[in-house]
């Protein structure tokens, strides 16, 4: 993915609720300007997020999901590496910025009407999860019967790194 250079602060968009305060996106515009159009205008939710899937560009498999604001969408665009905003902490946040694995940006792509990304990433380290594991999907819904109830069952679910190792001090 060739990106611009660094930016200066200053364009960042400091409003969540504003994505149309950056000069990377576009106004939304018709739903067949949006659905066909080439123009990149992704629609924010009302508190200003947007859904971000995140999956490795080398294997398709899914890494994780996550939230964007338009600031932390700008970060990722402009720096090539994957930034989020915590809807628990209420902070942005860059992957790996603790475990020093980052994600590096291959590509963005976004579905239809553009409310959804997709980032595909390189990552640097052995994972995605904050739990040690390569992906936050380690886990599968089953039923054992049409009237038992669901459980979780584990799969994929080896640690590749000791969590308690790499975020000792938080």
């Amino acid at each position: 993915m060739t990106l611009p250079p660094e930016p200066h602060m200053s364009r960042m968009a400091t409003q969540r609720n504003d994505p149309g305060a950056s000069p990377l996106f576009a106004p939304r515009g018709s739903a067949q300007e949006i659905e066909e159009g080439q123009a990149f205008a992704p629609k924010f939710d009302a508190d200003g997020l947007i859904a971000c899937v995140v999956t490795d560009v080398q294997t398709g498999a899914l890494l994780m999901v996550a939230h964007m604001n338009a600031q932390a969408l700008e970060r990722t665009v402009e720096g090539g590496e994957a930034w989020f905003y915590s809807r628990s902490r209420q902070t942005l946040w860059k992957k790996g910025e603790t475990s020093g694995h980052v994600m590096h940006v291959a590509e963005i792509r976004v579905d239809c009407d553009q409310d959804v990304l997709w980032l595909r990433v390189q990552l640097a380290g052995a994972g995605a999860c904050h739990t040690g594991r390569r992906s936050c999907f380690y886990r599968a819904v089953v039923r054992n019967g049409s009237k038992a109830p669901l459980t979780l069952a584990f799969r994929d679910d080896e640690r590749v790194f000791d969590p308690a190792k790499v975020y000792s001090g938080t």
